[in-house]
């Protein structure tokens, strides 16, 4: 091999491996940086309510429902800015119907390389072993999922458009499918089909 030929392998072994490397980078810078923000937001909250006691103390207030509408409307718009900031991060990476790579980019997604005979795949789980007859099976209302599925749970249902799953119930990945389960005997409350 000459010098050329190994120069070429070299570059496009480091560009194969950079790039992935550099995308789960920014992934992580992003997050790191959400979380920061909110930090800061938690911190400069406090630090708000710190001054109103101590202007109640000082008595800077003329009453105390003055003192209570302050505070209250600083609870408030704490409240909106963390509404904001969660809409904001998450709003870009929800499940939408009519794009199949939503979930592209996703860092709970990052092994999915596509379906495997024999195989599903959860989102922050990885590829798990199914049993043939389970391998096609399309889940309905009122069906039961098997024990053995039943604990690749949905972190967030929120990404998928989903409301919180009522008490006695869990949201689960069963093959592309989100299925919502009773926690105890498996029972099939709904169906989303075709998530991924």
């Amino acid at each position: 091999m000459n010098r050329f030929t190994k120069a070429a392998v070299i570059a496009v072994a480091m560009a194969t491996t950079t790039v992935p490397m550099a995308a789960a980078a920014q992934d992580r810078g992003d997050r790191r940086e959400y979380r920061q923000e909110r930090r800061d937001d938690r911190r400069e909250f406090r630090q708000e309510r710190r001054d109103d006691r101590r202007d109640w103390r000082d008595g800077d207030y003329r009453n105390r429902g003055e003192y209570r509408r302050d505070r209250r409307d600083d609870r408030r718009d704490f409240r909106e800015d963390r509404r904001d900031d969660r809409r904001d991060f998450r709003q870009e990476r929800r499940y939408d119907r009519n794009n199949r790579n939503w979930w592209q980019g996703r860092a709970d997604f990052r092994d999915y390389r596509g379906a495997r005979q024999g195989y599903w795949y959860a989102p922050n789980y990885g590829y798990y072993r199914v049993e043939p007859r389970y391998y096609n099976t399309r889940w309905v209302r009122g069906g039961y999922l098997p024990s053995a599925y039943r604990g690749y749970y949905v972190n967030d249902p929120y990404i998928y458009g989903l409301r919180p799953a009522p008490r006695g119930y869990r949201y689960v990945h069963a093959g592309n499918d989100i299925v919502l389960t009773a926690i105890a005997t498996g029972l099939i409350a709904s169906v989303l089909y075709d998530v991924f």
